[in-house]
């Protein structure tokens, strides 16, 4: 300020007749506080930035100008990208072309608008030599459109070369931030020899700066959350935290919410991560036609419009069935309240499939919005209404899209939803500030001149503060060069000197992590190691006080069942006992069952699920009707495939390996029909047999009836061969071939495993002893039975592999046991 003041002198003028022109809007107060220090008594010089100055002109963009809001500017790069006959890849070059346009709009402004024609016919000429190859045509498209687009804009700065914007100013002072402002100089020399250029000058050598060194994302968020309240605590108020990383500040700033500290946050969120963005984005994903059942499911689940028992019956019962697309989802045997939520999602699925002009986009989204319940959240958050203004979905805002020349293209529901997609993820959400805040979030780079007590720094390592950060958009270094851009070299330069300007502050704390999200090592930024290396920095202290904890392990949990009477078991029930008897008390006799994930990969379990079903429909229709096995086997491939709705991508590798497997079993079954003399009785038989007072039920892969008169019940693996080996070595632990044999009673039964092999080769794997396994079992299963029925403790193992994949895990809490 006394070098303003200074200027005001030497050029004669009226302080009221000058104006400070200051690099963003952060810095108006400060330099007006300032000048007051300086002149207590008598007029004020006009301070503005370039912002504040032009809106005294009312500005209203055209249709085809560049706005800067991400819900038009993508409107009409669609529109460009469809008349240079690129319409096909608009959704995907739009928001490409919004950014290389936005990277020019400095550039542009900065020249007068008459003389912008030359400038983009220059442009275009030389960067043409770079973009001539047919390789890069789409790149050159974007180019090209982007200059042209930029050139024909008209832009709310261009006041700032009218006569009125300058007739009452005596004198232009420009404040120059970290990086040239192409406007600011531009405006200069307009006012030359009345334009002045001053630097923020660097006070000394810095404040007390002390470098943490943390381990990890959570140590470092915490360490400076402390360091951030220490500050507050001892009075150093108001405490700047500089946001480098987003996803660490936004996690420092909820724990800074939970330690009571107000806060006004300058840089904010992306519209599409907050709950708002994501209830807007559920609807539109459920409602494409290819729609996942988990993506309606979860619309459904954050929808108050419908009963959630309702849908909870719904959830179970796609779960259940395993349908991954919702369209192949049927009404049968659905209850009177699931089958009135299931004609009302496809009611607003089906309002939401026909091709639209955007306002009609706009007004059925919000329909459906407020049919589900949604649009009351929207309502009542304040991200919600900053998404309903970036969307447009207003009356007030439909309208003037309506009058918006490329909004009238018509949309299919995957383009709406890009476009949707697209502004979120463009828009910013900054929560409201709160009055007298002790912590300010803002990018470092905006710390120049700022008057803060103390500085928290996080994410200084070498990954996210490099020295020489990566240029936006898609421009090339001759390309920039050419264009005016800065370069990577001025980036770096702009870097340095916010760094030195961040140091400034009285009391800095700078945080780096030795390791990454991934647990890769990483080093500090080379600013922060070349500081260390020049002195003046001092290991930081950790504020976080220390407390000792006794640790006390979680007992192991001990179940009493007697008041959950076991009245039938199944195979996989009993060893779900023999396994682990909390496990059992926990899936059998409380019932609680992991929910099946629905949209999975498909995996080996999956594949033993198809080949089950595929030889119950081969050896039925072998048995029925005969023909040709080959024939046979693959056309209840082909119909299972369809059944189970497996993708054909997704299934390929099973698929390839099913003709080797195929010619396997196929010669396994001569072999095995041949030395047994086995004919085909029956496959996925369902059985039942009371024994004792206990009611035992299966169902059984497959039975054949042998040459010597003897049945043989047989059970499919898809596993390793020597894994099925080890089921039969000792009778007593072979569960799922002795249950068989207790549901058949038939004391001459034989027992065997099936081993299918994707690599073609099919082994018997007989239970040699299966009357002595079964005996051992049935009197397992009635002396364990009764032992519960009397209260015995059903206590948690925690042994042996079961533990690895138990669904009970978490409620037995092994993890914690003393």
């Amino acid at each position: 300020m006394s070098r303003v003041r200074e200027l005001i002198d030497s050029h004669a003028a009226h302080a009221a007749r000058t104006v400070v022109l200051l690099p963003f809007i952060h810095l108006l107060q400060p330099a007006r506080e300032a000048w007051a220090r300086q002149v207590p008594l008598g007029f004020m010089p006009r301070f503005e930035t370039t912002q504040t100055w032009s809106a005294a002109s009312w500005f209203e963009p055209g249709e085809q100008d560049i706005t800067g809001e991400a819900a038009r500017d993508l409107l009409s790069a669609q529109a460009m990208l469809a008349r240079a006959g690129l319409g096909s890849h608009a959704d995907v070059l739009a928001p490409r072309l919004v950014e290389a346009a936005r990277g020019l709009v400095p550039v542009a402004a900065a020249i007068e608008p008459g003389s912008r024609r030359a400038w983009a016919a220059r442009m275009r000429s030389a960067i043409a030599p770079g973009l001539d190859s047919a390789v890069l045509s789409r790149e050159a498209a974007i180019a090209n459109i982007a200059i042209e687009w930029t050139a024909a804009s008209s832009f709310a700065t261009d006041f700032l070369f009218t006569p009125a914007a300058t007739t009452d100013v005596d004198v232009l002072v420009v404040t120059e931030g970290l990086r040239p402002d192409p406007l600011a100089a531009a405006l200069v020399r307009r006012f030359a020899p009345r334009g002045e250029i001053v630097k923020v000058p660097l006070e000394g050598d810095g404040g007390c700066i002390e470098v943490h060194e943390t381990s990890d994302p959570a140590d470092e968020a915490e360490r400076a959350a402390a360091c951030v309240l220490r500050h507050i605590r001892e009075g150093r108020a108001p405490v700047a935290l500089a946001a480098i990383d987003r996803v660490l500040t936004r996690r420092i700033r909820a724990m800074l919410e939970q330690g009571g500290a107000a806060i006004r946050d300058e840089t904010g969120w992306k519209l599409s991560t907050t709950r708002a963005g994501a209830h807007v984005m559920l609807v539109l994903r459920a409602c494409l036609r290819t729609a996942g059942t988990d993506a309606v499911v979860d619309w459904l689940k954050n929808s108050s419009a419908h009963p959630p028992g309702c849908v909870l019956a719904l959830e179970r019962r796609v779960r259940r069935e395993g349908i991954r697309e919702w369209r192949f989802v049927r009404p049968a045997d659905f209850g009177a309240g699931t089958q009135a939520v299931f004609e009302s999602v496809n009611a607003l699925r089906d309002s939401m499939q026909e091709s639209r002009a955007l306002p009609q986009w706009l007004r059925q989204l919000r329909a459906t919005l407020q049919a589900s319940g949604q649009w009351r959240e929207l309502e009542r958050d304040a991200a919600g209404e900053q998404v309903v203004a970036a969307l447009h979905l207003s009356d007030a805002g439909r309208a003037e899209l309506e009058h918006f020349a490329p909004a009238r293209r018509r949309m299919s529901l995957a383009e709406f939803a890009a476009w949707v997609n697209d502004t979120l993820e463009a828009g910013n959400f900054r929560p409201a500030a709160a009055d007298g805040a002790d912590v300010v979030i803002l990018p470092f780079h905006q710390l120049l001149a700022r008057p803060f007590a103390a500085l928290v720094m996080p994410g200084c390592d070498e990954t996210r503060l490099p020295v020489s950060p990566d240029p936006a958009g898609p421009w090339s270094s001759s390309q920039r060069k050419l264009l005016g851009l800065p370069s990577r070299e001025e980036l770096e330069t702009e870097t340095r000197e916010a760094w030195r300007q961040a140091l400034q502050t009285a009391r800095c704390d700078i945080l780096w992590r030795r390791t990454d999200d991934s647990g890769e090592a990483q080093l500090p930024s080379p600013l922060l190691q070349q500081r260390v290396l020049e002195g003046g920095t001092q290991a930081g202290t950790d504020p976080r006080t220390l407390r000792d904890i006794a640790t006390t392990g979680t007992a192991r949990p001990v179940a009493k069942g007697k008041l959950l009477p076991v009245e039938k078991i199944s195979a996989t029930a009993y060893d779900d006992l023999r396994l682990c008897p909390y496990r059992f008390f926990a899936r059998r006799q409380l019932a609680l069952q992991e929910p099946e994930e629905i949209d999975v990969d498909i995996d080996k379990r999956e594949f033993g699920n198809w080949l089950h079903r595929v030889l119950n429909n081969f050896h039925t229709s072998l048995a029925a009707r005969g023909g040709d096995r080959r024939k046979l086997l693959d056309e209840a491939a082909a119909q299972v495939t369809g059944e189970m709705r497996l993708d054909e991508g997704e299934f390929l590798p099973f698929s390839a390996a099913w003709a080797q497997a195929r010619e396997g079993y196929l010669d396994w079954l001569a072999r095995h029909e041949a030395a047994e003399g086995a004919a085909f009785e029956s496959a996925e038989e369902e059985l039942r047999r009371e024994y004792e007072g206990v009611h035992l039920l299966g169902r059984i892969d497959r039975i054949d009836m042998l040459r010597s008169g003897v049945r043989m019940v047989m059970d499919y693996k898809t596993e390793n061969h020597e894994k099925t080996r080890n089921r039969v070595r000792d009778p007593g632990e072979d569960t799922q071939l002795a249950f068989y044999a207790a549901l058949l009673a038939d004391d001459s039964l034989r027992a065997a495993y099936v081993n299918v092999n994707e690599r073609g080769e099919t082994r018997t794997v007989e239970q040699k002893e299966v009357a002595l396994a079964r005996d051992l079992l049935l009197e397992g299963i009635v002396h364990d039975l009764h032992r519960i029925e009397k209260g015995e403790s059903l206590t948690a193992l925690g042994e042996g592999v079961a533990c690895e994949y138990c669904a009970a895990r978490g409620l037995c809490r092994k993890d914690f046991w003393a």
